[in-house]
């Protein structure tokens, strides 16, 4: 009894520690898709707009696409940037909830020295 308890904690342990290596490093990527002249949308064809990544560190890296703005350099759609941002946001509370939840359950394991 005691080796399949010791077995299912370290199998929890391994899927916990697993789950903080995939929520290291976070990926919001925006698509789109053209509606067809008949108001059919395929998402097969969906292309990238935005693309933001967060380490658990705090690092980030974003990349959006830019037009030339006449006589101003560069010029960005406030409206597909807006959302992207929206997307990010959403996916940093997301990832926090989740790995608050998960540092809750933790200090109940065994052996952890807390």
């Amino acid at each position: 009894m005691a080796n399949e308890l010791e077995l299912s904690l370290r199998h929890a342990a391994a899927r916990g520690a697993r789950y903080v290596e995939d929520a290291a490093t976070m990926t919001v990527v925006t698509e789109y898709v053209q509606v067809g002249p008949t108001g059919d949308v395929s998402f097969d064809g969906a292309k990238p707009v935005a693309r933001t990544t967060v380490r658990l560190d705090g690092d980030c890296d974003a990349v959006v696409p830019v037009r030339a703005a006449e006589g101003s350099g560069f010029e960005l759609d406030a409206t597909l940037l807006e959302l992207h941002q929206r997307n990010v946001a959403t996916a940093i509370e997301y990832r926090a909830r989740i790995l608050d939840a998960l540092l809750r359950v933790l200090p109940a394991v065994p052996g952890r020295g807390r």
